[in-house]
This record gives structure tokens, sequence and C-alpha cells, in this order.
């Protein structure tokens, strides 16, 4: 039986997000979160259906007597694809066989990983070649990531393929790589499931496109930094120092990226005793040639990160835990690892003499998807960066934002005026009078000079004084996306042609 065959007998049990989620309700799946099934049964009530038994089979875990079985999916089918076994008169699932569906992009199809560890307080260690299913970090590198159309992309580091399940919508060529085999093996089966074209290689990171150029490469890397020795877990460590291999994934980007090309990461990095993390980064970058912005979305204390770790490798309650958890503590102490930080990296071959490098901390809340924000960093780095008589002549424009007014109570003016996103990050500046009024009446149809002069007018003050006021918080609004660039004027036909 083929793939598509399988794929209809999915479909036809109406197997899909939207049918699954429903059967089981919110409180089914906010159960699921926890890892915990009970809730999810509870909504079944019982039910036997084609759909109840997929659920039951791949979701819960659970044996289902093989003859409602045979009515949900063709079981020697499903045992020769190896999804399933069969022991006596029940069916058990081997992997988990789960469909996909995003709204953010419309990506849609099934996704084939090993099955949810730890599930109702079931704690058992992870097998080293464990292959993850979409996980909240998954889940968060495919909201972050751009979704412009693209010639080839590169999922690295595949795992079960979800974003190459999101990168085929619009890239013409998806190529994924992965060190594990068995993550091919079930990348490619989910691939075939969704109906998708995607060129999966074996082995570890660009190896396996040596002297190939990619528009788009993303990444949630194995980034877990823990002691070296003993069985690791493939899908979330590799066998560099602390966080060699993510840092070996910024200094390889440059030879695989083509002109405008751009790199995302999602990932973790070790904050060293007595060193700024910044700081720190920046050697990984300089001299690659590229842009480069790093968000730190978190930061955890030792403990805390290896406690999260040790329960994901499901060593809780275990007699493994303490040893483990000493011998993580002194793999750090002996690295001058104090925290570690966590958070998303774009890197962007923009092609300037000066690469232009930002970092910065930014735990506040966001509005997913946030990938148009990346789309447009190399758009924003040049407007905010255009020469003073440029920027003069453009005519910038205000974009998703709103005005909020911060005072006492009862008192006649406010004490503050803030200009905040309602999309993307949601970032916000705190304007004055000159730079509010300026900002304000930014639409795009004005430049920017008519309109600090129009102001200084109004306030009795020179333009000079004004714009001397303004042009820094301009830029930072272009570069923050608060503001977007018009076309230039006709005296400023020497703008880059990337402006715009």
């Amino acid at each position: 039986m083929t793939a598509s065959d399988l794929r209809h007998r999915l479909l036809q049990a109406g197997y899909t997000t939207d049918d699954a989620l429903e059967r089981i309700g919110a409180l089914g799946q906010a159960g699921l979160g926890r890892n915990t099934t009970i809730a999810a049964d509870v909504a079944l009530a019982g039910a036997m259906d084609p759909l109840a038994c997929l659920v039951r089979l791949f979701i819960l875990q659970q044996e289902v007597p093989i003859v409602p079985a045979s009515d949900a999916l063709d079981v020697d089918a499903a045992v020769a694809a190896g999804w399933v076994t069969v022991e006596g008169d029940g069916v058990r699932a081997v992997v988990d066989v789960r469909p996909y569906g995003s709204p953010d992009d419309g990506a849609s199809g099934y996704l084939v990983s090993d099955l949810t560890p730890g599930m109702d307080q079931r704690t058992t260690p992870t097998r080293p070649d464990y292959v993850l299913g979409a996980s909240p970090a998954s889940l968060t590198l495919a909201e972050i990531t751009m979704r412009d159309h693209v010639h080839r992309a590169l999922d690295l580091g595949t795992g079960c393929g979800v974003q190459s399940l999101h990168l085929v919508r619009h890239a013409e060529e998806v190529v994924g790589t992965d060190l594990n085999p068995r993550a091919l093996e079930l990348a490619r089966l989910g691939a075939d499931l969704s109906d998708v074209r995607i060129d999966l290689r074996e082995g570890s990171l660009f190896e396996p496109v040596a002297g190939e150029r990619f528009d788009l490469i993303v990444s949630n890397p194995p980034y877990v930094m823990s002691p070296p020795g003993g069985d690791r877990l493939t899908y979330r460590e590799g066998d560099l120092v602390a966080d060699g291999l993510v840092e070996a994934i910024v200094r390889g980007a440059p030879e695989h990226l083509t002109l405008g090309g751009s790199l995302q990461l999602l990932t973790n990095w070790a904050i060293l005793d007595g060193v700024e993390w910044a700081d720190r980064l920046r050697g990984w970058v300089e001299g690659t040639g590229l842009d480069c912005w790093v968000i730190e979305r978190e930061r955890l204390d030792v403990f805390s990160y290896i406690e999260m770790w040790l329960t994901d490798a499901g060593l809780a309650g275990s007699d493994q835990w303490e040893p483990a958890y000493r011998e993580w503590l002194e793999y750090f102490r002996t690295l001058g690892i104090s925290e570690v930080g966590m958070g998303w990296l774009l890197l962007t071959a923009a092609g300037r003499d000066i690469p232009h490098l930002r970092f910065e901390s930014w735990p506040h809340a966001v509005a997913q998807p946030v990938g148009h924000v990346f789309a447009r960093n190399r758009a924003a780095v040049d407007a905010s960066t255009l020469p003073l008589d440029q920027l003069l002549a453009s005519r910038p424009r205000l974009v998703d934002v709103v005005q909020e007014t911060i005072g006492e109570p009862g008192a006649q003016d406010p004490t503050h005026v803030v200009l905040r996103q309602r999309t993307g990050l949601l970032r916000a500046i705190k304007v004055g009078t000159a730079d509010g009024a300026v900002l304000g009446a930014l639409d795009g149809d004005l430049t920017l000079g008519q309109v600090i002069s129009a102001v200084a007018s109004v306030l009795e003050v020179e333009a000079a004084d004004v714009a001397a006021q303004v042009v820094p918080v301009v830029r930072d609004a272009l570069l923050d996306q608060l503001l977007v660039l018009g076309q230039l004027s006709d005296h400023a036909s020497s703008a880059p042609s990337t402006v715009g």
C-alpha cells in the first residue's frame, strides 16, 4: 500500500487537525499539553469510530481492539509501514502519526515522530535516537520564520520535518538534513503522507550540502549543553563543547547563503562569568560579513536549565537524577557557565561594507507570528542608516501603531505619550512634543524634511533644532519598524535600490 493509500484512509476517517481537536475538546487539548490523556479520553466517551480509534492509537497511546482499528486503517499496511504493532487482539502505535495544520501560513499535512514520552506520568528513559514531534520550540521557530518566496531553502536538523512542511509552501526547493537516520526515515514518511517533496539528506551540520547555497536556512539545532560521555539524545545534544555547535552553524553560514539570503535560528547560548553575552556572540559573527540580529527572549540560571533537560530526558524520579544533576553542575562550573540565554538569531548576507550587528534582550510579549518582522529587517536597517539628505527626502509612514497617553488621574495633560505597535514585537517609544508631532504626521505623503519644517513653524523654533531632536528618533523607529519608508522625492534618486 502506498503513502497515498494510507493518507486516503486517514482523511476518510476525518483524521485532520480540526476534526481531532473538535473530538477531544479544549480541555482534552490542554491536558495533552500537560502530558495527560484523561481529559481527552473522557471527551471521546468510549467511542470506537474510525476517528476516535486513530486519536486513541496515535495521540493517547492506547491499545485499540483490532476490529475497530481495522475500520480506521489497513492494519497490515500500517504494520508494514512501521506505524503499529499487533499483539493478540489489540493494536498499539509504534510511532506518533499526527495531523498538522497551521493558521499562520496554511501549512498542513501529517507529522510522524516517536511517541510522546512521559505520557500520564509513565516516566521512562528516552531512546538516544528519539525523534521529537512538533514541540513548542519548533512551533515558535515556524512562527518567527520569514515567509517570503525563495528559490532554495534548507531545513538544517530537520527532525520530524515540521519546518520543511512550512518551507515547501514558499520555497521552490527544500532540502532537509539530519544526523539521525531515524529522523530522516520518519520525516520521509511524514512528507509522503503530506504529499510534499523534500530532498532529505543524512549528515552533520552543513556536510550534506557542501558547496551549495540557499536563500533561507532555518534550524532549531540540538543546542542542549550537556556533559560529554554517556548516552546522548541526538535530537537535542551535539558532540561539541557547550554551545560550540551553535557557533559552528553561525560561522559556517556565509559559505551557504546566497546574496540577500538569511539564516534563522531558535537556540541557546552560554553566558560566562564576567563576560557580556553580546560581546561573546559578536565574536562569532565578526568577520563573517553578515548582518546579525540576536534577540534574547529568556535567561535561565544553571539549576533551572539542568532540571528542565533532565526532566526532558525522563530522569525525574529515577536514581540517576542526582548523579546526573551534579555532573552537569560540575561541567558548567568548569566552563564558567553561570546562566543560559535562549532566543532568536537572524543572519543575513546583506552585502554591506560594514555589517549591521544588533544584540538585545526582549523578554516581553510579542504578537506571533513575527516572521514578517524578520523579513523586513534588511529594509529596516537600510532605511535607518540612510544618509541624512536622503532620509529627509524620504516619505516614512507609521504602520500598525496606536497612541497611548499616560498620566495622573484627573490631570489636564498626560505625563507621557507613547506610540506602540499593535503587531510584531509590540515595540513602544515615548515621544515629546516635537518628535510626537513629527511622527504623528508621517503618513507617506510628505517628506520627513517637509514635516519637520511644518512642525518647526507651528512651534516657532528653528527647523534645524527640531531635526536634531527628531532624526535620531526617526532612525530608531525605522529600525524597529514602527515607521516604514515610502518613496523618495525626485531629487533623492541616488538612494540604494533596496530602500522601500
